[in-house]
């Protein structure tokens, strides 16, 4: 295998730079961005839109029309070699005479990883891949998870104090009762907050925090996006209240899940307000997780932010479902355990141990606090 130039790992760096333009518009396909480079000049790029349908390498070659002769290609993961919704981008590479491809990884497609890469080789073009692995890979790690482990990434985000309280608010009270106590989180944090559900299809939560806070749970980023973001209740009595902030703003972007059969009366009055209801499978009295995933798997949803309380947060790591936690710990300490972070059914969250690649950081005056539970590529 060819090594990598010194100048690669920056032209990689405007390639991810473009395919992360694709957030919230490439789904469900990976966000790709593709750079021609000919003498040390940028003479083509793109990248990858859903509903511009073309590849970012297709798009690249056809702003550098003849000029691509020669040059070199900068993609943040490998070329298609197979006929979709467009034909292969392996196919246009070779045609346009592309001398040399640099990719940062192959497709996490177990099926066709690496074939594209074999189909340059052998039309003579030079392949390096490699530089900008990691980045490359965060970038579409929920690709990754969804076609190879068919359910969606999913990251559990809470805001606590240091000592681990979810809420402000003292027992009994409700946080909406006292506007002032609502927010644990920074304002910085918070517009941080909206910028992950931009970069997710999903945002999850339980009936025990929409009774208490009477959240919204919309994508309030400002940023283009292809789809809404579905707002995902597990709710097992269906207790969802009509006149709830998510109920009265649901456009078919609400969807429960219940132990409770969808037609019953309560389901019914929910899905006259454009609230899906799906009945789902329990386990030990209370929704399965597992089966919740699952089935946002096969609705083609890749990620999931999990904005919930601690019985939910505790079943989900309780049962190894967290691939990812970010965590918002502002500076105070409340001193008493009436909210904590996480509530096991076993009384111990055993997950936590193994955290990896951790990331601490400052979030305004917060704390922030990033690590994985999961592999995606070696666990599946």
């Amino acid at each position: 295998m060819k090594p990598a130039k010194p100048s690669d790992e920056r032209w990689i760096e405007k390639a991810l730079a473009l395919a992360r333009r694709g957030e919230a518009l490439a789904h469900p396909n990976p966000m790709v961005g593709a750079v021609l480079v000919r003498d040390g000049r940028v003479i083509g790029e793109g990248f990858h839109t859903y509903e511009g349908l073309r590849h970012a390498e297709i798009l690249a070659i056809e702003k550098a029309g003849s000029r691509a002769r020669g040059s070199t290609l900068y993609l943040n993961l490998e070329p298609c070699c197979h006929a979709g919704r467009t034909g292969p981008c392996t196919e246009a590479i070779i045609a346009a005479g592309i001398r040399r491809v640099v990719a940062s990884m192959s497709d996490p497609n177990p099926l066709v990883s690496g074939k594209g890469f074999r189909r340059l080789r052998r039309a003579g073009v030079e392949v390096v891949v490699g530089p900008g692995a990691e980045e490359a890979l965060r970038l579409n790690e929920a690709f990754a998870m969804w076609i190879r482990g068919h359910r969606p990434f999913l990251t559990l985000k809470a805001a606590a104090t240091l000592d681990g309280q979810l809420s402000l608010a003292e027992p009994g009270e409700k946080p909406r009762e006292r506007p002032q106590q609502r927010w644990i989180s920074s304002e910085i944090s918070r517009a941080r907050v909206q910028q992950l559900r931009h970069a997710s299809d999903a945002v999850l939560t339980g009936i025990g925090t929409i009774l208490a806070d009477d959240p919204l749970l919309t994508d309030r980023s400002g940023l283009p996006r292809r789809r809404r973001l579905l707002r995902v209740v597990l709710d097992s009595r269906l207790r969802l209240p009509l006149e709830s902030q998510i109920a009265r703003t649901a456009q078919d972007d609400v969807l429960v899940f219940t132990l409770r059969s969808p037609e019953s009366p309560a389901a019914r009055r929910l899905a006259e307000r454009g609230v899906r209801v799906m009945r789902v499978a329990g386990r030990n009295g209370h929704i399965d997780p597992a089966v919740v995933l699952a089935e946002l798997g096969r609705q083609g949803i890749l990620s999931v932010l999990v904005e919930a309380g601690a019985r939910i947060n505790g079943a989900l790591l309780e049962r190894g479902l967290v691939d990812k936690l970010t965590l918002f710990y502002a500076p105070r300490v409340l001193g008493r355990e009436t909210v904590p972070l996480a509530r096991a059914a076993s009384g111990l969250v055993n997950p936590l141990a193994s955290l990896t690649r951790v990331e601490v950081g400052r979030s305004g005056p917060d704390l922030l606090v990033e690590g994985y539970l999961r592999d995606v590529y070696r666990d599946h």
